[in-house]
């Protein structure tokens, strides 16, 4: 089911129609025809496409974020950053993207040779919905730039956001086959995965899924992107500044309502700041009060749906009935509407729910470290590897730490974040590949040798 339902209000606002296996099929056939002309498309005119994308997200701001604030609850500030982002997405590969597909010259010997920068076919992308703008702009930017088509399937309930970006992206130069928005059903997914035409797939979204598709991909031969869950640490050597430290780690943690990958969702501090920390944190995110998602006033918005909602506060208490202690929040918010508090949890354990896996939602769990060994031992004890965060005044010294974690980026005195010229991705658990920055459009290329014999 395809279906617009505000979550500060459970109100259902809109249903759409789901393609039929002869809507995919067809689809996946007009992507396949229309890539040879896209790819053969001078590269120049491709990347004004890309501008006038920009441009596009950028003079409709307004309401494309009032359509992600009644859809999934986003804060109207917050949908106002994501367009923001989406603008530099895009901006960053119609600018750059030309100098990094340039012909790679290789230092041989006994002939030139140099690395052809090519793209591959049709993409599919299986997008969620805590970014419903950002996330496709990752996968489309690069990947129109370099010459793929793109069929894409949104999460089911953020269907007015995929419509608007196809809308836009079609607006802007892009032929209406390059880019097809699918209001597909999950078991479709596999006949679009298993066509020798497909070339590859790039899906955000939860462990289970990339694993289901991993495995589809695998065995079909396709390249895969897979951008999954995290349970990022910030970790907190010393500071001179222990309430700067606090508001960063409050404000990250709970930006999206918590609806973030690489949000900081373990927070490890050294002893001697820990209880500090704790009663100032605390402080903070009582501070957090629920209110219209709409109204710029308001800190925290709904959680996306009412079944994440509930899911959320079943975690936190598999946690306290486990023997955690909780110092504030973790309840449902009297009322209409998806809202929770925001929680504060210490005491955690492997075993519960909040150590082994991801919260999305506004949880904090807090854990007491007495050394850098230790610190790094428990960031490290986890199935994921997205980001993480090291503060410290010594500079060496968190750059030391920074160097032992098991993720895929550090951010030093700042909380882990996204950038247009950032590569995005991490290790273990939380996927494959990297988005944004110069590696980002090298995903779905074909890195052609040419070797020319003297």
């Amino acid at each position: 089911m395809y279906q617009t339902i505000n979550p500060a209000t459970n109100e259902l606002l809109e249903d759409y129609p789901v393609a039929s296996a002869d809507d995919v099929a067809d689809a996946v056939a007009r992507s396949h025809r229309a890539y040879q002309g896209w790819s053969s498309q001078p590269l120049d005119k491709r990347a004004q496409s890309m501008h006038a994308i920009a441009e596009a997200f950028r003079e409709r701001t307004e309401e494309l974020a009032m359509i992600i604030t009644e859809e999934m609850g986003k804060r109207i500030e917050e949908s106002r950053a994501e367009l923001s982002l989406v603008v530099d997405i895009f901006e960053y590969y119609a600018s750059r993207g030309p100098e990094l597909l340039q012909d790679e010259v290789l230092n041989v010997a006994g002939a030139e040779a140099y690395i052809r920068k090519e793209p591959i076919g049709p993409i599919l992308g299986i997008m969620p919905w805590n970014y419903p703008y950002y996330q496709v702009a990752r996968l489309a930017a690069p990947n129109l730039l370099l010459g793929n088509t793109i069929l894409l399937k949104h999460a089911s309930n953020c269907p007015r956001a995929a419509a608007a970006i196809e809308q836009i992206i079609h607006s802007c130069g892009v032929p209406q086959d390059i880019y097809i928005n699918l209001f597909a059903p999950s078991f479709l997914v596999p006949a679009i995965l298993t066509d020798d035409r497909l070339q590859g797939v790039s899906l955000t979204g939860s462990e289970k899924a990339g694993l289901a598709v991993a495995e589809l991909a695998g065995r079909n031969l396709k390249k895969v992107v897979l951008e999954l869950g995290g349970s990022d640490p910030f970790i907190v050597l010393d500071t001179e500044n222990l309430d700067e430290v606090v508001d960063i780690a409050a404000a990250a943690r709970l930006s999206n309502c918590g609806q973030a990958c690489n949000a900081p969702k373990r927070m490890i501090i050294m002893a001697d700041l820990y209880e500090d920390f704790i009663a100032s944190l605390t402080r903070r995110i009582e501070d957090y009060r629920p209110g219209n998602p709409s109204d710029p006033e308001t800190m925290l918005a709904p959680l996306s749906s009412q079944a994440a909602a509930d899911e959320f506060v079943t975690q936190v208490y598999d946690a306290v009935d486990r023997g955690a202690t909780l110092h504030s929040g973790g309840e449902p918010v009297n009322g209409a509407g998806a809202f929770v508090s925001p929680a504060l949890l210490t005491d955690v354990k492997p075993g519960m729910q909040a150590y082994d896996d991801e919260i999305f939602g506004p949880a904090v769990v807090v854990f007491k470290v007495r050394s850098e060994d230790e610190a790094v031992a428990l960031a490290n004890d986890t199935k994921f590897g997205l980001g993480g965060s090291v503060f410290s005044s010594d500079r060496e010294r968190a750059v030391r730490v920074a160097k032992r974690l098991e993720v895929g980026m550090v951010f030093i005195n700042s909380a882990g974040g996204s950038q247009a010229d950032l590569p995005f991705g991490g290790v273990k658990r939380s996927g494959i590949g990297r988005e944004l920055g110069p590696l980002g459009i090298e995903e779905f290329m074909n890195k052609k040798t040419i070797r020319i014999a003297n």
